[in-house]
Order: C-alpha cells, then sequence, then structure tokens
C-alpha cells in the first residue's frame, strides 16, 4: 500500500477538512500523514503510539510532506486513559487487531469523541490471525462489536485488495 490507498480508506469517513483528529497506535505514521493530507493545516492532529522511535520517523516524514501540518506527537499506549481533548475523529489503522478484549477499549476510545465524533477502523478482513495480526476483526465482526459498545451508523468506506487476511477494509462510525 502506498499514500495514495491510505488517503482512499481514510476519504469517506472525513466529512470536511479541519478539526481534531487523533490517529491511535499511529506506528510509522501512514495515516497520520493521510489525515494531513486530507485534514489540511487547519486541523489539529494527535499522533498516538508507544514507541518513541516511530513517532520520531514519522515527524520527520510529516515535516517532509507536509510541513504545515499541525501534528502532537504522543508517547503513549492507547489502551491506558490518554490526555486528549474532545475530538471531532479517531482513527485506528492496523492497531485494534493488537487488542484482545476490544469493549473496555472501544467504550474509553468511544468517549474521547465529541457528540457525533467520526470513528474510522482500519483493519483485516479477517477473524482468525497469525502471530504478526493477532486479533484482527472482519467487517461483520466490526459492525456487531461498534453497535455492542455506543457507536452508531457503521458503514463500509473502502477496501482494498492485501496479500495477507483477505484485504483490508475501513469502516466509518459515529459516537
Amino acid at each position: 500500500m502506498d499514500h495514495h490507498d491510505h488517503v482512499s480508506l481514510l476519504r469517506k469517513g472525513i466529512p470536511t477538512p479541519g478539526g481534531t483528529w487523533a490517529d491511535l497506535g499511529s506506528g510509522g505514521g501512514a495515516f497520520t500523514l493521510a489525515l494531513a493530507d486530507l485534514l489540511g493545516p487547519q486541523a489539529q492532529i494527535y499522533s498516538v503510539d508507544k514507541d518513541r522511535s516511530s513517532l520520531a520517523a514519522q515527524e520527520g516524514a510529516m515535516r517532509s510532506a507536509f510541513p504545515s501540518a499541525n501534528v502532537r506527537y504522543l508517547n503513549a499506549d492507547f489502551t491506558r486513559p490518554l490526555d486528549l481533548p474532545p475530538l471531532d475523529g479517531i482513527v485506528m489503522a492496523n492497531s485494534l487487531h493488537y487488542v484482545r478484549r476490544k469493549d473496555e477499549i472501544l467504550q474509553r476510545i468511544r468517549g474521547y469523541l465529541r457528540p457525533g465524533g467520526h470513528f474510522i477502523l482500519v483493519e483485516y478482513n479477517a477473524d482468525r490471525g497469525n502471530p504478526w495480526v493477532p486479533y484482527p476483526l472482519s467487517y461483520q465482526t466490526w459492525e456487531k462489536l461498534a453497535q455492542r459498545n455506543g457507536f452508531s451508523e457503521t458503514h463500509l468506506l473502502e477496501r482494498v485488495p492485501s496479500r495477507f487476511l483477505h484485504g483490508i477494509y475501513s469502516a466509518g462510525s459515529l459516537s
């Protein structure tokens, strides 16, 4: 996947440029860069990852690709409470599949969102994992999990092929 794919996976879930968004479990920053591209320089983006070196690398990539982007890098574990302002949107791209018991985390994440805030999940479309992707969730599983945890209007945004685990999808939900 490249930057165009990352942008395509998020585009339909972002209603307007601007706002305050977070990328939880941002890793190398591929989807943080996509957020910066889609939201523009008027947005505030929080990039959250527990790997300090990944955050440093993505900060350099962001300065190069989107120098006017307003990004704060938080060295933190998204499975623990975070000090974030009320958010217009959250992206979790290939990070929720590291969490075995998802309900408590999803309820906390929904609590970070303003009423009607947008949640975008990017995930492998499978319910069985492997050592690298231990707990993926298919879109059908996500629909049930989202509803059970208070998200509404869940819908499929996009799909892209993948050599691994039956492809990747993005889904949008509201808080």
